[in-house]
Parts: structure tokens; C-alpha cells; sequence
């Protein structure tokens, strides 16, 4: 593949099912209702987004805590 690949990262409502089988089903969600280039590859859930002051998420966080994921 050239380029980048999307993921979710994914905020759970309370009390919200979690976990592989959710995540595979959110990827095949989208799927089938988006381009096959704008849907994610992999979904990562966790409680909280990382917010800047203005309330803007922190992308640069997320990737770093990914390469860290896959690297592990």
C-alpha cells in the first residue's frame, strides 16, 4: 500500500460493549458505507481523546501511542 492507513480510535459510550469482535464489526461498518481508502484498517478504543487547550484533539499523541502499540 502506498501512504497512510487510517484508524479509529474510538471513545466508548458508558457502558458501551469493548473489544475485537466490536472493533471488526466498526471496520466492516464503514466499510460498507465508505470508500475502501477512507475506511479504517484498525480500531483502537480508549476513554479518552487527548485534547489540546482549545479542546482540539492532539493527532500527534495518537500516532505516537499507535508506533508505540505496534511496536510492543
Amino acid at each position: 500500500r502506498l501512504g497512510e492507513v487510517g484508524h479509529a480510535f474510538v471513545v466508548p459510550a458508558p457502558g458501551a460493549a469493548t473489544g475485537e469482535s466490536t472493533g471488526d464489526e466498526l471496520v466492516a461498518w464503514c466499510r460498507q458505507r465508505m470508500a475502501n481508502y477512507k475506511a479504517p484498517r484498525g480500531v483502537t478504543f480508549t476513554a479518552e481523546l487527548p485534547l489540546n487547550a482549545s479542546g482540539k484533539v492532539l493527532k500527534h499523541e495518537l500516532r505516537a501511542r499507535l508506533l508505540s502499540e505496534n511496536d510492543a
